[in-house]
């Protein structure tokens, strides 16, 4: 496996105010890559961009939002790498349909990352150069219980991902995609039952940057949790469903 030297890139971050995009933007400056931080609270970037030990920056963003996407992207300006981190998560099943967090997860954990990639892959395209990392999750490989919303978002990303991939896979343009399992933040706080190999931001964080250096499209992790998920693909649905339930 090649490593590929990410010190003197230009990486945005959308979706690095906390949590695992603030473990990865500590992670590339600590590398030596320049990191442009994203999301909607400037304090929290502030914050961020203050603590990094390398060229930093922060820029506003709401990707639920098309204009404020657009004005971003155009401050930003031209980039080396992006990383799609954004996400809400609110845990609840079909029988208690939530409708508004149920928009809210898509538009944000998808639609949003639609609308920052229409931005920047016709950039990248037309250079001919350029990365690309989305980050999804393990729950997208099958559905869950108790998931609506974010599940499907996640699964959403994956194939995203995948459909980049194979455009670009011959081209100057790298992609990649994430799928971590669960890591401790003000997301997974919500949840109450009891996450198996919960990892910590900065753990998972480095799995990106591994991710990230190498020339692998996927990475799924931790990697015996994931082979749960993986595996789960190929059960009958009578099964799968009878475990997962």
């Amino acid at each position: 496996m090649s490593s590929i030297d990410l010190a003197g890139k230009r990486y945005w971050l959308v979706g690095a105010s906390d949590g695992l995009g603030k473990a990865l933007a500590q992670q590339l400056s600590r590398i030596g890559a320049e990191v442009i931080v994203s999301a909607r609270s400037e304090e929290k970037l502030a914050e961020v961009v203050e603590g990094l030990p390398g060229k930093a920056s922060y820029q506003t963003i709401d990707i639920a939002d098309d204009d404020s996407v657009r004005a971003a992207a155009e401050a930003v300006g031209e980039i080396d790498g992006l990383v799609l981190l954004a996400g809400v998560y609110w845990p609840f099943s079909a029988r208690d349909w939530n409708a508004e967090q149920a928009v809210a997860m898509a538009d944000v954990n998808f639609t949003g990352f639609m609308r920052v990639l229409g931005q920047v892959v016709p950039q990248f395209v037309a250079r001919d150069a350029g990365h690309i990392v989305v980050t999804s999750s393990l729950t997208g490989f099958r559905g869950l219980p108790g998931s609506i919303g974010y599940t499907a978002s996640k699964a959403a990303t994956m194939s995203l991902a995948e459909c980049m991939y194979a455009d670009l896979r011959d081209t100057g343009v790298r992609v990649q995609v994430a799928n971590p399992g669960f890591i401790k933040t003000q997301l997974t706080d919500k949840n109450d039952f009891k996450m198996p190999f919960i990892m910590e931001p900065e753990d998972a964080a480095r799995e990106m940057v591994e991710l990230m250096m190498s020339d692998h499209f996927k990475k799924s992790f931790p990697t015996f949790f994931s082979l749960l998920f993986r595996g789960s693909q190929f059960l009958p649905d009578w099964l799968y469903y009878r475990i997962f339930s």
